[in-house]
């Protein structure tokens, strides 16, 4: 029977070094999990490392959907009873992303050097964010590495669809938006100018709808720079604006009330927020430390202000869900099953069907949008163009009027 050496590390984060007798790598691990011990590295006596390959792969920022792949990978691993040095070094070979590999490699030398996990893993913040750490610290903690990491990856998954969703909701009316504006700037640079020397040529006094499009001709014609000019200090200062707090609070809130599309927002910020904080609490973390990444992963101003004020209300012994009442964004219906759940001790099963709930009518009401938009922009559309096209004929058709008489 071949002789092992591991290091392991505990639930109080010290690591253990030692050597056992077993058939297989699983029985160590078996055998250190019994022991509340988490191994970070096994090797036989006469295993021979082999050393790591280069190879290619995709470039770029790495995307959640790199991060569900790697987080399912690590738990199945992890589970089948293989060391995490060893788990993480076949993960840096077949990832694809190249920066991700890149920072798994660096992980297993931090691991094998003697750091946890979670430590290793916070020197990356902006792939491994609060959420990420704080889920690994408990799987690390509790001996669950490979459940948690389960959780996580669903957490993504589910995440990563609701933005997929949110971004094809949004991108077809701006698509559509833009070659709108990009029809009427041909229409008054190319097809109006030439009405123009006609009815010059004429001579008369003209419609109004005319003389509105033959302005806006001349302007795009002569002092294009300008209203480029002064469309790029518009945007600037708006985004500067949006990176100051209250900036960013004001265009958050008024995105929410948008017509049609602020109800959508809503319902996926509560989505988010319910599912990242029932998360959370299943796995073991703090309620004040899980409200604390849950607000600074909300990804609006107006539900990370009423998050902190929850947890503020929390430190000062008060209810969940009266600061969540008074910053009259979450619908009654959530608030009420919250506060359900927190009566009840079962705030994270709660937390979870709501988050369910409002993925569900995310999904109903991009299909329904997808479904009712096209129309409205067909109409839009034909409404830009019908006016310049009307404003240019109705000088004719008064012609033609005078003429007939």
């Amino acid at each position: 029977m071949p002789i092992f050496q591991y290091v392991a590390r505990g639930a109080d984060g010290k690591t253990v070094n030692g050597t056992a007798e077993a058939p297989d790598q699983g029985s160590i691990m078996r055998m250190l999990r019994e022991k509340g011990l988490t191994a970070t590295q096994i090797t036989a006596s006469t295993a021979k490392v082999a050393a790591p390959r280069k190879r290619r792969g995709k470039g770029g920022r790495v995307r959640l959907d790199d991060m569900v792949v790697f987080s399912q990978q690590m738990a199945v691993m992890i589970r089948a009873g293989l060391p995490l040095i060893e788990v993480l070094d076949i993960l840096a070979e077949q990832t694809e992303r190249r920066s991700l590999a890149n920072v798994v490699r660096q992980i297993e030398k931090d691991v094998e050097a003697g750091a946890s996990l979670t430590e290793a893993m916070g020197k990356y913040p902006t792939i491994f964010g609060q959420f990420y750490l704080s889920m690994v610290r408990a799987g690390e903690a509790s001996g669950m590495l490979d459940t948690i990491l389960d959780q996580v990856a669903t957490y993504l998954e589910r995440i990563a669809s609701l933005q997929r969703k949110i971004k094809s909701a949004i991108m077809y009316p701006s698509t559509v938006t833009v070659i709108a504006i990009g029809i009427t700037i041909f229409l008054l640079l190319k097809v109006v100018p030439v009405f123009q020397s006609i009815f010059d040529s004429l001579g008369g006094d003209l419609p109004l709808p005319t003389k509105i499009t033959i302005f806006l001709s001349n302007v795009i014609q002569h002092y294009w720079w300008l209203v480029l000019i002064c469309l790029v200090v518009f945007i600037i200062m708006i985004s500067q604006w949006r990176k100051t707090k209250n900036g960013r609070f004001a265009m958050d809130k008024m995105a929410l009330k948008v017509p049609i599309f602020g109800q959508l927002l809503l319902k996926s910020a509560v989505a988010k927020f319910c599912r990242t904080l029932g998360t959370l609490i299943r796995s073991g973390v703090n309620i004040l430390y899980a409200l604390e990444i849950t607000a600074k992963t909300a990804g609006n101003a107006v539900i990370e202000s009423a998050v902190l004020k929850t947890r503020a209300s929390i430190q000062a012994g008060e209810s969940l869900t009266k600061p969540l009442i008074e910053a009259d964004v979450f619908p009654p219906m959530v608030t009420r099953m919250i506060d359900v759940g927190e009566r009840t001790g079962a705030l994270e099963g709660m937390l979870v069907k709501i988050a369910d709930f409002y993925e569900d009518q995310v999904n109903a009401m991009v299909a329904g949008l997808t479904s009712l938009i096209e129309p409205l922009l067909i109409v839009f559309l034909g409404l830009i163009v019908g006016f310049i096209v009307i404003s240019m004929f109705l000088p004719m058709f008064k012609m033609i009027e005078l003429v007939s008489k």
